[in-house]
Protein backbone atom coordinates (compact mmCIF):
# COMPACT_ATOMS: atom_id res chain seq x y z
CA UNK A 1 0.00 0.00 0.00
CA UNK A 2 0.98 3.69 -1.08
CA UNK A 3 0.98 4.58 3.12
CA UNK A 4 3.80 1.43 3.97
CA UNK A 5 6.45 3.49 1.36
CA UNK A 6 5.42 6.98 2.98
CA UNK A 7 6.07 5.07 6.54
CA UNK A 8 9.31 2.90 5.68
CA UNK A 9 10.44 5.90 3.92
CA UNK A 10 10.04 8.26 7.41
CA UNK A 11 11.02 5.80 9.24
CA UNK A 12 14.30 5.15 8.04
CA UNK A 13 15.01 8.59 8.67
CA UNK A 14 16.77 9.21 12.77
CA UNK A 15 14.67 11.69 15.02
CA UNK A 16 18.00 14.39 14.15
CA UNK A 17 17.64 13.47 10.55
CA UNK A 18 13.89 13.97 9.97
CA UNK A 19 14.35 17.06 8.29
CA UNK A 20 15.77 15.04 5.09
CA UNK A 21 12.43 13.02 4.45
CA UNK A 22 10.36 16.14 3.11
CA UNK A 23 12.92 17.00 0.22
CA UNK A 24 13.57 12.99 -0.30
CA UNK A 25 9.75 13.04 -0.27
CA UNK A 26 9.16 15.43 -3.24
CA UNK A 27 11.83 14.88 -4.98
CA UNK A 28 11.11 10.81 -5.96
CA UNK A 29 7.87 11.69 -6.45
CA UNK A 30 7.99 14.74 -8.42
CA UNK A 31 11.72 13.89 -9.93
CA UNK A 32 10.60 14.92 -13.50
CA UNK A 33 9.22 18.25 -12.18
CA UNK A 34 12.57 18.81 -10.07
CA UNK A 35 14.86 18.45 -12.84
CA UNK A 36 12.75 21.08 -14.78
CA UNK A 37 13.36 23.55 -12.48
CA UNK A 38 17.26 22.23 -12.26
CA UNK A 39 17.44 22.82 -15.75
CA UNK A 40 15.95 26.18 -15.97
CA UNK A 41 18.54 27.20 -12.85
CA UNK A 42 21.12 25.95 -14.71
CA UNK A 43 20.15 28.39 -17.70
CA UNK A 44 18.46 26.00 -20.20
CA UNK A 45 15.31 25.48 -21.86
CA UNK A 46 13.05 22.50 -21.11
CA UNK A 47 9.88 21.51 -22.24
CA UNK A 48 7.16 22.53 -19.84
CA UNK A 49 5.32 19.85 -18.70
CA UNK A 50 1.95 19.26 -18.92
CA UNK A 51 1.11 17.83 -15.60
CA UNK A 52 2.37 20.22 -12.73
CA UNK A 53 1.60 19.16 -8.79
CA UNK A 54 -0.16 21.69 -6.63
CA UNK A 55 1.35 25.11 -5.89
CA UNK A 56 2.33 24.76 -2.36
CA UNK A 57 4.35 21.70 -3.51
CA UNK A 58 5.68 23.39 -6.55
CA UNK A 59 7.52 25.92 -4.27
CA UNK A 60 9.08 23.52 -1.87
CA UNK A 61 10.45 21.53 -5.03
CA UNK A 62 11.36 24.91 -6.31
CA UNK A 63 13.54 25.44 -2.76
CA UNK A 64 15.02 22.34 -3.10
CA UNK A 65 16.68 22.94 -6.26
CA UNK A 66 18.00 26.75 -5.22
CA UNK A 67 19.27 24.64 -2.41
CA UNK A 68 21.13 22.19 -4.25
CA UNK A 69 22.59 25.23 -6.54
CA UNK A 70 23.81 27.18 -3.49
CA UNK A 71 25.27 24.43 -1.99
CA UNK A 72 27.30 22.74 -5.15
CA UNK A 73 30.13 25.05 -5.37
CA UNK A 74 32.34 23.71 -2.97
CA UNK A 75 33.20 19.99 -2.29
CA UNK A 76 32.76 21.03 1.73
CA UNK A 77 28.39 22.08 1.16
CA UNK A 78 27.79 20.24 -1.78
CA UNK A 79 24.78 17.61 -0.86
CA UNK A 80 24.15 16.42 -4.33
CA UNK A 81 27.21 13.60 -5.98
CA UNK A 82 27.71 11.68 -8.35
CA UNK A 83 30.72 9.11 -8.97
CA UNK A 84 31.34 7.11 -12.98
CA UNK A 85 31.26 3.90 -12.58
CA UNK A 86 32.26 1.29 -14.89
CA UNK A 87 29.93 -1.09 -16.51
CA UNK A 88 31.28 -3.91 -14.28
CA UNK A 89 30.88 -1.83 -11.06
CA UNK A 90 27.86 -0.95 -12.27
CA UNK A 91 26.38 -4.41 -12.74
CA UNK A 92 28.08 -5.34 -8.76
CA UNK A 93 25.63 -2.31 -7.26
CA UNK A 94 22.81 -3.85 -8.27
CA UNK A 95 24.20 -7.09 -8.03
CA UNK A 96 25.14 -6.86 -3.99
CA UNK A 97 23.23 -9.08 -1.36
CA UNK A 98 25.16 -7.50 2.10
CA UNK A 99 24.39 -4.69 4.29
CA UNK A 100 27.52 -3.11 4.32
CA UNK A 101 28.94 0.02 6.03
CA UNK A 102 32.15 1.09 4.88
CA UNK A 103 34.58 4.78 5.57
CA UNK A 104 36.53 4.61 1.93
CA UNK A 105 39.25 6.39 1.61
CA UNK A 106 38.45 10.55 0.54
CA UNK A 107 39.23 9.77 -3.32
CA UNK A 108 36.67 7.48 -3.64
CA UNK A 109 33.50 10.16 -3.35
CA UNK A 110 33.40 13.11 -5.15
CA UNK A 111 33.13 15.22 -1.87
CA UNK A 112 35.62 16.63 0.01
CA UNK A 113 35.30 14.37 3.52
CA UNK A 114 34.96 11.00 2.87
CA UNK A 115 31.27 9.82 4.70
CA UNK A 116 30.56 6.51 5.25
CA UNK A 117 28.74 4.26 2.42
CA UNK A 118 26.02 2.34 2.90
CA UNK A 119 25.14 -0.41 0.90
CA UNK A 120 22.30 -2.15 1.49
CA UNK A 121 21.09 -5.52 0.30
CA UNK A 122 19.25 -5.25 -2.57
CA UNK A 123 16.12 -7.07 -2.65
CA UNK A 124 14.38 -4.01 -4.39
CA UNK A 125 15.06 -2.12 -7.78
CA UNK A 126 12.97 0.25 -9.53
CA UNK A 127 13.35 1.54 -12.97
CA UNK A 128 11.60 4.25 -14.93
CA UNK A 129 11.80 7.25 -17.54
CA UNK A 130 15.02 9.21 -17.33
CA UNK A 131 13.53 12.92 -15.92
CA UNK A 132 16.75 14.71 -17.47
CA UNK A 133 15.28 13.44 -20.95
CA UNK A 134 11.11 13.94 -19.94
CA UNK A 135 12.57 17.77 -20.26
CA UNK A 136 14.63 17.98 -23.66
CA UNK A 137 12.86 18.15 -27.02
CA UNK A 138 14.65 15.13 -28.57
CA UNK A 139 16.57 13.32 -26.43
CA UNK A 140 18.90 10.52 -27.55
CA UNK A 141 17.13 7.53 -25.87
CA UNK A 142 13.30 8.11 -25.88
CA UNK A 143 11.38 8.53 -21.92
CA UNK A 144 10.04 5.32 -22.90
CA UNK A 145 12.95 3.34 -22.79
CA UNK A 146 13.45 3.56 -19.16
CA UNK A 147 17.13 3.47 -18.18
CA UNK A 148 17.13 5.51 -14.30
CA UNK A 149 17.17 2.87 -11.67
CA UNK A 150 16.63 3.16 -8.16
CA UNK A 151 18.48 0.73 -6.13
CA UNK A 152 17.30 -0.40 -2.65
CA UNK A 153 14.59 0.44 -0.07
CA UNK A 154 13.38 2.27 1.11
CA UNK A 155 13.55 5.01 -1.99
CA UNK A 156 12.60 2.02 -4.63
CA UNK A 157 9.83 1.29 -3.10
CA UNK A 158 9.15 4.39 -2.74
CA UNK A 159 9.09 5.69 -5.97
CA UNK A 160 7.44 2.43 -7.37
CA UNK A 161 4.80 3.44 -5.36
CA UNK A 162 4.26 7.14 -5.62
CA UNK A 163 5.53 7.97 -8.92
CA UNK A 164 3.68 6.59 -11.92
CA UNK A 165 6.76 7.03 -14.55
CA UNK A 166 8.49 3.72 -11.74
CA UNK A 167 8.17 0.50 -11.70
CA UNK A 168 9.96 -3.06 -9.42
CA UNK A 169 12.18 -4.96 -11.89
CA UNK A 170 14.11 -7.89 -10.55
CA UNK A 171 17.59 -7.48 -9.97
CA UNK A 172 18.35 -9.70 -13.43
CA UNK A 173 16.40 -6.78 -15.51
CA UNK A 174 18.44 -4.43 -13.68
CA UNK A 175 21.33 -5.88 -15.24
CA UNK A 176 19.40 -6.34 -18.85
CA UNK A 177 19.08 -2.41 -18.56
CA UNK A 178 22.33 -1.67 -17.23
CA UNK A 179 23.81 -3.99 -21.18
CA UNK A 180 21.27 -1.90 -23.08
CA UNK A 181 22.82 1.11 -22.00
CA UNK A 182 26.09 0.13 -21.93
CA UNK A 183 25.61 -1.11 -25.39
CA UNK A 184 23.88 2.60 -26.42
CA UNK A 185 27.20 4.48 -25.04
CA UNK A 186 25.68 6.02 -22.09
CA UNK A 187 27.57 6.59 -19.01
CA UNK A 188 27.02 4.88 -15.86
CA UNK A 189 27.03 7.21 -12.72
CA UNK A 190 26.31 5.95 -9.52
CA UNK A 191 24.48 9.00 -7.03
CA UNK A 192 24.38 9.79 -3.23
CA UNK A 193 22.42 12.50 -1.97
CA UNK A 194 22.49 14.02 1.47
CA UNK A 195 18.35 13.02 1.69
CA UNK A 196 19.59 9.34 1.53
CA UNK A 197 21.94 9.62 4.34
CA UNK A 198 24.64 9.98 1.45
CA UNK A 199 24.22 6.44 0.79
CA UNK A 200 24.58 4.96 -2.65
CA UNK A 201 20.65 4.48 -4.37
CA UNK A 202 20.45 5.16 -7.48
CA UNK A 203 21.69 4.86 -11.26
CA UNK A 204 21.66 7.07 -14.06
CA UNK A 205 22.39 6.10 -17.64
CA UNK A 206 23.58 9.47 -18.76
CA UNK A 207 24.65 11.58 -22.18
CA UNK A 208 26.07 14.67 -22.68
CA UNK A 209 23.18 15.58 -24.69
CA UNK A 210 20.93 15.15 -22.64
CA UNK A 211 21.69 14.65 -18.84
CA UNK A 212 21.80 18.04 -16.66
CA UNK A 213 24.96 16.27 -14.69
CA UNK A 214 27.44 15.80 -17.62
CA UNK A 215 26.11 19.15 -19.37
CA UNK A 216 26.64 20.83 -16.77
CA UNK A 217 29.98 19.55 -15.79
CA UNK A 218 31.07 19.91 -19.17
CA UNK A 219 30.16 23.40 -19.22
CA UNK A 220 31.93 24.61 -16.11
CA UNK A 221 34.90 22.26 -17.11
CA UNK A 222 34.62 20.77 -14.30
CA UNK A 223 34.65 23.20 -11.35
CA UNK A 224 31.51 22.25 -9.36
CA UNK A 225 31.99 19.06 -7.47
CA UNK A 226 29.04 16.96 -8.53
CA UNK A 227 30.41 14.21 -10.61
CA UNK A 228 34.13 12.33 -9.47
CA UNK A 229 35.32 9.95 -12.20
CA UNK A 230 35.67 6.58 -12.04
CA UNK A 231 39.06 6.20 -11.05
CA UNK A 232 40.53 5.08 -14.70
CA UNK A 233 41.40 6.93 -17.66
CA UNK A 234 41.09 5.46 -21.27
CA UNK A 235 44.79 4.30 -22.84
CA UNK A 236 45.12 4.22 -26.47
CA UNK A 237 47.72 1.51 -27.67
CA UNK A 238 49.78 1.54 -31.01
CA UNK A 239 47.43 -0.79 -32.41
CA UNK A 240 45.00 2.10 -33.39
CA UNK A 241 44.37 2.54 -37.10
CA UNK A 242 42.78 6.46 -37.06
CA UNK A 243 39.29 4.92 -37.63
CA UNK A 244 37.99 7.50 -35.54
CA UNK A 245 34.99 5.68 -33.87
CA UNK A 246 36.02 6.95 -30.77
CA UNK A 247 35.23 10.31 -31.65
CA UNK A 248 32.10 10.19 -33.75
CA UNK A 249 29.58 10.68 -30.69
CA UNK A 250 31.05 8.70 -28.34
CA UNK A 251 32.92 10.32 -25.99
CA UNK A 252 30.38 12.30 -23.06
CA UNK A 253 33.09 14.32 -22.02
CA UNK A 254 35.24 15.08 -25.07
CA UNK A 255 38.26 13.78 -24.06
CA UNK A 256 39.27 11.99 -27.04
CA UNK A 257 40.54 13.54 -30.57
CA UNK A 258 42.29 12.57 -33.57
CA UNK A 259 46.41 13.36 -33.90
CA UNK A 260 46.91 13.42 -37.80
CA UNK A 261 50.70 13.68 -37.50
CA UNK A 262 50.41 10.05 -35.92
CA UNK A 263 47.13 9.04 -37.16
CA UNK A 264 46.39 7.70 -33.70
CA UNK A 265 43.45 8.38 -30.95
CA UNK A 266 44.94 10.62 -27.83
CA UNK A 267 42.96 11.18 -25.10
CA UNK A 268 42.95 14.61 -22.77
CA UNK A 269 43.72 12.58 -19.83
CA UNK A 270 42.61 16.58 -17.76
CA UNK A 271 38.57 15.37 -19.16
CA UNK A 272 38.79 11.50 -19.27
CA UNK A 273 36.16 10.38 -16.62
CA UNK A 274 37.27 6.72 -16.76
CA UNK A 275 33.65 5.51 -17.85
CA UNK A 276 34.96 3.07 -20.64
CA UNK A 277 32.40 4.09 -23.54
CA UNK A 278 35.54 4.15 -25.63
CA UNK A 279 36.82 0.77 -25.09
CA UNK A 280 33.79 -1.33 -26.47
CA UNK A 281 33.33 1.41 -29.97
CA UNK A 282 36.93 0.42 -30.69
CA UNK A 283 36.68 -2.04 -33.69
CA UNK A 284 40.39 -3.17 -33.16
CA UNK A 285 40.17 -3.31 -29.07
CA UNK A 286 43.41 -0.57 -29.11
CA UNK A 287 41.66 1.45 -25.99
CA UNK A 288 41.77 0.01 -22.63
CA UNK A 289 40.72 1.77 -19.16
CA UNK A 290 44.23 2.01 -16.80
CA UNK A 291 44.28 2.93 -12.95
CA UNK A 292 44.78 6.19 -12.59
CA UNK A 293 45.28 7.58 -8.97
CA UNK A 294 44.98 11.02 -9.52
CA UNK A 295 40.98 10.59 -10.44
CA UNK A 296 40.34 8.87 -7.33
CA UNK A 297 39.24 5.07 -6.18
CA UNK A 298 37.26 2.84 -8.51
CA UNK A 299 33.44 2.52 -6.30
CA UNK A 300 34.27 -1.39 -6.53
CA UNK A 301 32.32 -2.71 -4.16
CA UNK A 302 34.70 -6.25 -3.72
CA UNK A 303 37.71 -3.55 -3.29
CA UNK A 304 35.99 -1.46 -0.67
CA UNK A 305 35.34 -4.96 1.60
CA UNK A 306 38.83 -5.85 1.50
CA UNK A 307 39.76 -2.35 2.36
CA UNK A 308 37.29 -2.67 5.06
CA UNK A 309 38.35 -5.79 6.40
CA UNK A 310 42.28 -4.97 6.17
CA UNK A 311 41.35 -1.85 8.19
CA UNK A 312 39.60 -4.15 10.95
Amino acid sequence: MDEDSIKALWDSYSAEDKNDFFPIYHYLKHIQRLMYYAMLQSGQAPVEPAKKPDEDVDQMIKHHVLRIAETSTSFDTSIYHAKVVRFEDAVKLVNHKDDIRLSPSESVMPFKVARDIILKANDTVAVGSCPCRENVEKPCVPPTQQVCMFVGDPYASFIAEQNPKYHKISVDEAVKVLEYAHKKGLVHCAFFKKETGNRFGMICNCCSCCCLGIRMWNMLAGTVPILAPSGYVAEVSDDCNACGACIDKTCHFFAISMDEKKQKAVIDLSKCMGCGVCVDVCPVNAIQLRRDPSKGDPLDIDELKKQGAAAG
